[in-house]
């Protein structure tokens, strides 16, 4: 059995728009400096709370819990304003699920807002599980997200693929000792996963499929 893992922001949609959004919201309530959306896709990929204390000016790291607090109060609402997928993962999903490949989602995204955006918009796909940030579990590049994951296949040779756009994703996999595809049209580029040694680059959705297929 093969199975998918899949990272969230920046490999199966574009999310920074909202998620740049979102932190300008706070920034700005602050009286702080706000940044533009390239920025932002070098702050993303350890969950919000970085995202959050990266986004501050250097002599202001004592405002995250205030920024942090915005942040949520925006991004609840609004955080399916702009996110969209990009062209081709539906259909390389597709031809994932009708090859019999077990698909599932892996993000340090907070979880509720990482599983309304995947059933909004990937409805008509089963995956194993949804996980994503919570106070149970360390994020990634630690593999708890991933041992949970894990836990709900079933008890059988298992070939285990992650799929995602940063080194975050890539030492994840790395520490599981699975193997990796990085996302290139992703936030971070090819070059940041070739560095990390990814196994596999993809430079469109349409490889994932190809690859994990072979």
């Amino acid at each position: 059995m093969i199975t998918a893992i899949f990272d969230l922001d920046g490999t199966l949609a574009d999310t920074i728009a909202d998620l740049g959004d979102a932190v300008n919201f706070g920034l700005e309530k602050l009286g702080f400096p706000t940044h533009d959306y390239t920025a932002y896709k070098q702050m993303v990929g350890n969950g919000v709370r970085k995202l959050c204390y990266r986004a501050l000016p250097e002599n202001s790291k004592d405002r995250l819990d205030e920024l942090h607090g915005l942040f949520k109060e925006y991004y609840d609402v609004h955080y399916l304003d702009k996110t969209k997928l990009y062209d081709g993962i539906k259909e390389s999903l597709a031809r994932l699920r009708d090859s019999g490949v077990k698909l599932a989602v892996a993000t340090n995204k907070p979880e509720n807002v990482a599983a309304e955006i995947v059933m909004e918009l990937l409805p008509e796909f089963d995956f194993v599980r949804i996980l994503g940030g919570n106070d149970k579990r360390p994020a990634k590049p630690d593999t708890a997200i991933l041992i949970e994951i894990f836990a709900a296949l079933p008890d059988e040779e298992n070939r285990v693929f992650m799929i995602g756009d940063s080194n975050v994703d890539v030492q994840t996999a790395k520490n599981a000792c699975i193997e990796s595809i990085g996302c290139a049209w992703g936030f971070r580029g090819r070059a940041e996963l070739e560095a990390a040694g990814a196994d596999f680059i993809a430079e469109k959705p349409s490889d994932i499929a190809d690859i994990i297929l072979g």
